[in-house]
């Protein structure tokens, strides 16, 4: 059997999980970030998952993903549905979880050539 390396070319890549940190493309970033499949990391304005708004997801409308990973802290929290209704309407997905699942979803679905936009609260 043939093992080949799969890279997402041109892609971001969540490379390490620390307390309170996550690394992409070799760079640290310790404040709340949006991690699209492809294109800028962008600081989140989100300081905490209790300070979650309506506003912050509907502002994940702009990068157009098939799906978004909801890195809610150092565990699962669930988020109420009323905050997610733009999403809903919009035919987009919502996967919460605590932020290590949600970086290693995130490179198993971005090396299968998906559309996702990792959104991970890291106050």
């Amino acid at each position: 059997m043939k093992f080949q390396l799969d890279t997402a070319l041109g892609g971001n890549q969540l490379t390490r999980v620390e307390p309170g940190c996550v690394w992409v493309n070799g760079q640290a970033h310790r404040q709340s970030v949006l991690v699209p499949w492809i294109g800028s990391v962008m600081p989140w304005p989100v300081a905490s998952f209790e300070a979650l708004r309506s506003e912050h997801f509907e502002g994940l409308l702009e990068h157009a993903p098939e799906l978004v990973l909801l890195g809610t802290g150092a565990r699962l929290q669930h988020v109420q549905p009323r905050l997610t209704q733009s999403l809903m309407r919009a035919g987009i997905g919502l996967d919460a979880m605590d932020v290590a699942a949600a970086c290693r979803t995130y490179s198993v679905l971005t090396s299968e050539g998906r559309k996702v936009l990792a959104a991970l609260i890291l106050g």
